[in-house]
């Protein structure tokens, strides 16, 4: 990593048994050196230990993604807990792995109601959120729902086939470049609106 201030998420989804998850973090970690990777939480703690363990990078668990579908089983309710699916992967991870302050969950913007459900459980932990742009995540109701009170941080805004794909011409750098200042501006018009009407 040539720039080494630049947080790097590898969106890699594992999920596996432990000793497999072993070799993803030195893959992720060690050699592509990421700052976080994203997993899947299925395979429950003993598996995800690997990614955890590593206090000096995060681990992202998918909790209700923004794709079209994520509700046929994040959104099931639980017989145990009575909670949905990703109620419980949430107050999980924020409870019980998140022993090395280096968790944070992915809350789909296409879903504004669950993130803010999500940030009812998890009060400061950060969330990485997905849909803005391309899949069509509202930003100012994401911002609504899912910043925390008070501060207003907290969340992680991805924009990725908005920005990417913003140009397949020469002037691909700087579209990109100008599609991602744009998205930053109106993340801190929105803060500075709900600053204003606290």
């Amino acid at each position: 990593n040539a720039y080494t201030d630049v947080p790097i998420i590898y969106d890699a989804k594992r999920g596996d048994i432990n000793n497999t998850n072993e070799g993803y973090v030195t893959a992720a970690f060690d050699k592509l050196q990421a700052g976080a990777i994203t997993v899947h939480p299925t395979m429950g703690s003993v598996a995800m230990k690997p990614f955890m363990d590593r206090a000096d990078r995060g681990t992202v668990v998918l909790c209700k993604t923004s794709n079209d579908g994520s509700g046929q089983f994040q959104n099931q309710t639980l017989m145990g807990s009575g909670q949905m699916m990703y109620e419980y992967v949430a107050e999980v991870v924020s409870s019980e792995w998140n022993y090395n302050n280096n968790c944070l969950l992915v809350v789909g913007a296409t879903y504004t109601e669950e993130l803010a459900t999500v940030r009812g459980i998890v009060g400061t932990m950060a969330i990485l959120v997905p849909g803005i742009g391309a899949q069509g995540g509202d930003l100012k109701a994401t911002l609504r729902a899912g910043l925390i009170p008070g501060t207003l941080d907290g969340l992680i805004i991805n924009s990725s086939r908005d920005i990417i794909y913003a140009s397949s011409g020469e002037d691909f750098a700087d579209t990109a470049r100008i599609k991602t200042l744009r998205l930053h501006d109106a993340i801190n018009t929105c803060r500075h609106e709900m600053r204003q009407a606290a």
